[in-house]
């Protein structure tokens, strides 16, 4: 017997994107979108593809989505991003899992990422695997660490062989901006574990060796340099989104920020 799927996803200001997602899970049969206060169209475009929608405060990444995975009824759940895409070859794999008894009871989506106008496919960003299908009720997400929140599920998982599309960076002021706000909320995490760099040695190691020893890791070690002129922005501005999020840290301990 088919099993049926709900879409859990959450929003702010996603007008621009939710069109195109929205359109790779017509077929689903619920879609749940928790918005925390988008004053662009985000409800009006979500509720013209049927979706149902509510408000929740934004009180973190993984308290978000956990609150939209409350309220999904379906038999397995499909966690989205507003700028993630299930492409038709990915659609009809879900689709075949779910005609019948599925295998597992979780799988891992790898995943494609979009960074100024180039997929990057070295460096460590792919196959980017994301658990993002699994039956509702076996998986919910940690709560309290920050905007990486990932959904915790225990047992074997199957792996899709179909690529789920991020169109996570197609500007340099998207991608700066949102680096800031991830650093800023990382920070606050590295501040309460106690992990602000106090000594010397540690501000070394944190704000200057950390950054630097993962772009050459990255960028050499793990092939970064395949992806052009592209994949060197994206290596050389995550090591700086690292030493940003350090930086923060230790001001914090400092009582500055």
């Amino acid at each position: 017997m088919r099993k049926t799927l709900s879409v859990a996803m959450i929003a702010m200001n996603e007008e621009a994107n939710l069109p195109r997602t929205l359109e790779s899970i017509r077929w689903a049969d619920e879609i749940i979108l928790v918005d925390s206060g988008s004053t662009d169209r985000t409800l009006e475009i979500a509720q013209s593809f049927g979706a149902k929608t509510s408000y929740h405060a934004f009180g973190g990444h993984g308290e978000q989505k956990n609150v939209a995975l409350d309220v999904c009824t379906s038999d397995f759940v499909l966690l989205l991003d507003a700028d993630e895409v299930l492409p038709s070859e990915l659609q009809t794999e879900i689709r075949q899992i779910l005609a019948g008894e599925p295998a597992y009871a979780a799988y891992w989506i790898p995943r494609l990422n979009l960074y100024f106008g180039r997929w990057i496919r070295h460096g460590g960003f792919y196959p980017d695997r994301k658990l993002r299908l699994f039956r509702r009720g076996s998986a919910r997400l940690s709560e309290g660490v920050g905007p990486h929140s990932t959904p915790q599920f225990s047992g074997p998982r199957g792996t899709l062989k179909h690529d789920m599309l991020h169109y996570a960076y197609p500007t340099f002021a998207i991608y700066l901006e949102h680096m800031n706000r991830y650093s800023s909320e990382i920070a606050q995490l590295l501040y309460q574990q106690g992990r602000h760099s106090k000594s010397v040695p540690a501000f070394v190691r944190d704000v200057v060796l950390n950054p630097a020893a993962t772009f050459v890791y990255n960028y050499i070690f793990r092939l970064g340099f395949l992806d052009g002129r592209e994949g060197l922005l994206l290596h050389l501005n995550h090591s700086v989104y690292i030493h940003w999020k350090f930086i923060k840290a230790w001001r914090l301990g400092q009582g500055k920020e």
